[in-house]
């Protein structure tokens, strides 16, 4: 089975020029398919939700499929309401929070994101029978676990998809870190997120990145990047790499991970390409079979790039 492209939604809150052009670029990028939404806070919506349908027109008129994605915690009324109208609107939807599935006839196809905790084959399967297509899996599984649930959702008629490129998605939280950061309530955050296009990192308090805030998501410091890893993953059965939206020369990227899939480059020189661009300046993979996930496995190989984290 040949892997493609999926371009998850953009996790963070950025100007509505600047997601308008985003996603006007990505017409040209070699990606078979983009979930276009808000997930991390309803509060940003409103920004830019006008331009969905147009986004969503410019997309498929590019030959992309494209879906809608919920929240990722889904807690106030008006929340509710705006993701039943979701499932309305004639998309696939990707739920990233379970509880949308309250408002999703039994059998109506839909995709999974990666913020649904599917961790092995029972899950997928009860998720495959309330009518799940498409998973993407969360990025926190080891190779042998991916492999065990390619196997399940192959049998289930589920594609399964594995996180390729982004600052991976850790958890969710009711309290927002930005607002308290700048000693703003929550409900008074005046959108200080938007300072941080890619997340800000936190540090340790011997100043070492530990992990990335937006708004209230936790994300890695690292970017996570699977690079060194798209045939293991194509062997153990993954149909797509998800690359999340982030900063830069986000179509280069699409097409460094393309190039990689079609053989055309090696994971050193797609490594060595992306790394200026990588939102805290290093990548991780030791999700994939390292002793931990902000692990970057190949760094000290001789035949390889250094790329070891750089320390204060």
């Amino acid at each position: 089975m040949t892997m493609d492209l999926t371009v998850g939604a953009n996790l963070f809150f950025w100007t509505t020029d600047a997601t308008r052009g985003f996603y006007e670029r990505l017409r040209a990028a070699p990606v078979a398919r983009v979930v276009v939404g808000e997930v991390v806070c309803s509060k940003r919506l409103p920004f830019w939700e006008h331009d969905i349908p147009l986004i969503v027109s410019t997309l498929k008129d590019a030959g992309k499929e494209v879906a809608l994605s919920t929240l990722g915690l889904i807690t106030l009324n008006r929340e509710r309401a705006k993701t039943k109208d979701l499932f309305d609107m004639g998309l696939p939807v990707e739920i990233n929070d379970i509880t949308a599935l309250k408002n999703l006839p039994e059998g109506t196809p839909f995709w999974v994101g990666p913020l649904v905790n599917v961790y092995n084959e029972g899950t997928l399967a009860y998720l495959a029978r309330r009518g799940a297509t498409r998973i993407c899996l969360p990025p926190e599984l080891p190779l042998k676990s991916i492999a065990a649930l390619c196997k399940a959702g192959k049998e289930a008629g589920v594609a399964v998809e594995v996180w390729g490129h982004g600052r991976l998605p850790l958890a969710m939280s009711a309290r927002c870190y930005h607002a308290r950061l700048h000693d703003r309530a929550k409900d008074n955050c005046q959108f200080i997120c938007g300072a941080d296009l890619d997340g800000r990192e936190v540090d340790t308090l011997d100043g070492q990145a530990f992990l990335s805030v937006n708004g209230v998501q936790t994300l890695s410091a690292a970017t996570g990047c699977a690079a060194y890893y798209t045939e293991a993953l194509a062997e153990a059965g993954v149909s797509a790499l998800r690359l999340s939206p982030q900063t830069g020369d986000f179509n280069g990227l699409c097409q460094g991970y393309a190039d990689r899939l079609a053989g055309k480059v090696s994971p050193a020189d797609l490594v060595a390409k992306l790394l200026p661009e990588a939102p805290g300046g290093r990548f991780a993979d030791g999700f994939f079979d390292g002793p931990s996930g902000s692990d970057w496995q190949h760094r000290f190989r001789p035949d390889r790039p250094s790329l070891s984290w750089p320390r204060r």
